[in-house]
């Protein structure tokens, strides 16, 4: 696929935007053997670096940065020029979304990254020895976190285009506190059978009506972006 293409079909929004990226097998698992990763082919890759390169924030619960072993959030020399190009900063904002605050402050994704990746949580939460030496630690709730919080103050801090990277429960909990904006959906041309779970999970509420913005399809893959029906 053209980037040219990508970036059109995918554009960066003119107003605040959250949007969230998954895939999912044709029979809609979320995971093959506990990952997400052997569900993408080339083009699902391919969507994946371009959405994280035209973000401002990227944001994924603690839990998918573990199971997935997120590294660094480094962009390659071509995704940093085009954000030279658009006046953006080289690299997006990391943001890690955790309640307990279970991480390794020496896993990548924290000990290497560009920029001190912010980790959201709760005031209750006790961070780990060496964790506020690699991170900005912001408690915002105290049972759990504000997501609507997170997303404001993110805004502030002129983060307007965020990106989400899951985990299906923290997709439940946007959707469940109304912050999903678009969905960018890869359906892998897979049957996954067993028992992996949806690309959302959390407790049940109204429907939310959404709009089909584009349509691709390479290698049998099918890559959808959904928006806020207006």
């Amino acid at each position: 696929m053209i980037l040219e293409d990508l970036l059109a079909r995918y554009p960066r929004g003119g107003e605040p935007t959250l949007r969230v990226n998954f895939v999912a097998s044709v029979d809609g698992a979320v995971t093959v053997d506990g990952k997400s990763g052997a569900l993408g082919g080339p083009g699902d890759k391919q969507i994946f670096d371009m959405l994280r390169m035209t973000c401002d924030a990227l944001i994924a619960a603690a839990g998918t940065v573990r199971a997935e072993k997120y590294d660094a959030l480094r962009l390659d020399e071509a995704g940093r020029a085009w954000r030279r190009s658009q006046g953006l900063p080289e690299f997006p904002l990391m943001v890690v979304v955790s309640g307990s605050l279970d991480l390794d402050p020496g896993q990548l994704i924290f000990s290497d990254a560009p920029i001190r990746p912010l980790v959201v949580t709760t005031s209750r939460a006790v961070p780990p020895a060496g964790l506020a030496d690699v991170t900005e630690i912001l408690p915002l709730g105290d049972e759990k976190v504000d997501l609507a919080a997170m997303v404001a103050e993110l805004h502030r801090r002129g983060a307007t285009q965020l990106l989400c990277e899951g985990g299906p429960r923290l997709f439940g909990s946007l959707i469940e506190a109304d912050l999903v904006d678009e969905v960018c959906l890869t359906v892998s041309p897979l049957l996954a059978g067993g028992t992996a779970g949806r690309i959302a999970a959390g407790t049940d509420g109204p429907a939310r009506r959404l709009a089909l913005r584009s349509i691709l399809s390479e290698d049998d893959e099918l890559f959808l972006r959904y928006a806020r029906s207006t």
